[in-house]
């Protein structure tokens, strides 16, 4: 199952988390019990820690390999999550490594090269003790392939940071495996949610934000008969500080210009007791899909999701709404501990695109922004291109915008952090997913 969704991932640039879910749910004939859960976490970690570790594995085994690249796909693939188990796993016997492989190449498309798989883990395990990593001198390319990212990445995240935060930044491990929720607060209070999760006997923290626990072993928490009667939505803390930011009201008129999956537009339905308008757009249509469900499964009459491009001007919302939230598509920076894979496929050129993309969405959506009226800008993004540099370039385009300070609502330690340019949160720090936030003013 874990080479399966590995090669949907790297091979065909599938996202790990919704490849492993349908695979897990492709699997749900299996009998809950603790035998099978075992097996689920291990091929999660397994999937994980290949994905986390990419780079240091390529680099091991490009010191045993004369062309790795010219590998097929799924041989390539075996051979990195078998280096993840000798690397960076304790409890899987490096034998039982070897011999797994060698099935797994047997009953695969190249059985022909179960010598070659063989070959190279048995050498990679005499040697793993003696082959040399970059040294520390090297700089970005010690930290590119000892942590894992791009060396582009690490120089920019060096460049704006410093070498000690960068390093944190780098080094920070990945939390362990949960899932954010909330209540409904149209149906429930926070304490009131709190006492149900007890009758469900899952284990659970409470998290940094108001009404954010923190839920671990629950594998299908989209198919749990809470979420399907909409008694709780799943939804990141950073983007919850975010939703928070708007400060919306009992009936005001609202635009969320990027608003699926919907975590934040259902987190402004719930603040505006689901009185005003709150209009939904997103410009995919499966992804309106979703914001219809979501609607649906959650009770709300006060949000009207939309297949409209933010893009595209719209005048008939010109200088009509109180306050406008563009939560702009970004590199997804501040998500790389839970999506590893997001690092692997950014480019200097891709983000470029995106940040014109994100300068083009605020110099729309602002004209929607009624005199008075607020402006927050938003992107799970650590890169300040994407954030800070944005806001700052913005600003100045736009004088008739200033910057107000965020709610005393968002938890004083994640405030803490704000600057004249809006507040970043990183995971290492903050103890949240990666999140950018600025509110701004209409005069």
């Amino acid at each position: 199952m874990a080479l399966r969704v590995l090669n949907e991932v790297l091979e065909h640039d599938a996202y790990a988390s919704i490849v492993l879910d349908q695979t897990l749910r492709d699997m749900i004939y299996l009998p809950r019990t603790e035998h099978n859960d075992r097996e689920r976490r291990l091929a999660t970690r397994l999937i994980y820690t290949t994905l986390e570790r990419l780079l240091g594995i390529d680099y091991m085994l490009g010191k045993l390999l004369e062309a790795p690249d010219f590998l097929p796909g799924p041989i390539r693939n075996l051979l990195r999550m078998s280096a993840s188990q000798v690397l960076y796993m304790d409890k899987i016997p490096d034998h039982a490594v070897v011999s797994e492989a060698v099935n797994l190449a047997n009953k695969g498309p190249h059985p022909e090269l179960s010598g070659l798989v063989n070959a190279v883990l048995r050498n990679l395990i005499r040697q793993k003790d003696t082959l040399l990593w970059p040294a520390p001198e090297e700089g970005s390319r010690h930290l590119s392939v000892v942590h894992s990212m791009p060396e582009w990445l690490v120089q920019k995240l060096t460049d704006t940071y410093g070498i000690d935060m960068a390093t944190a930044i780098l080094a920070a491990p990945r939390p362990e495996d949960h899932i954010i929720l909330r209540p409904n607060r149209l149906r429930m209070s926070a304490d009131q949610f709190e006492q149900w999760l007890i009758t469900q006997e899952w284990r659970y923290t409470k998290g940094v934000m108001p009404g954010a626990f923190r839920v671990y072993g629950v594998p299908y928490m989209s198919s749990e008969e809470g979420f399907r009667k909409g008694l709780f939505t799943i939804h990141g803390e950073g983007s919850m500080a975010a939703a928070e930011a708007t400060m919306v009201r009992r009936g005001m008129r609202v635009l969320d210009t990027c608003a699926a999956p919907g975590g934040k537009t259902a987190y402004m339905a719930e603040s505006m007791q689901d009185t005003g308008r709150i209009f939904a757009w997103d410009k995919h249509d499966h992804r309106v899909q979703l914001l219809e469900a979501m609607v649906r499964r959650m009770g709300y009459n006060n949000v009207r999701p939309a297949l409209r491009d933010a893009l595209t001007p719209w005048p008939r919302f010109e200088a009509d709404m109180d306050v406008v939230l563009v939560d702009a598509p970004c590199s997804g920076m501040g998500l790389y501990q839970n999506k590893p894979e997001i690092r692997y496929g950014l480019t200097p050129e891709g983000l470029a695109a995106m940040c014109e993309t994100q300068q083009q969405l605020l110099n729309v959506a602002s004209a929607y922004v009624r005199p008075g009226g607020a402006l927050v800008y938003s992107t799970c993004s650590i890169l300040k291109e994407e954030n800070s540099l944005q806001a700052e370039a913005f600003l100045s385009a736009h004088p008739e915008f200033t910057v107000e300070p965020l709610p005393d609502t968002i938890p004083e330690s994640l405030r803490q952090h704000e600057t004249p340019l809006g507040l970043q949160l990183f995971p290492h720090r903050d103890g949240v997913e990666g999140f950018y936030m600025i509110r701004m003013r209409r005069a």
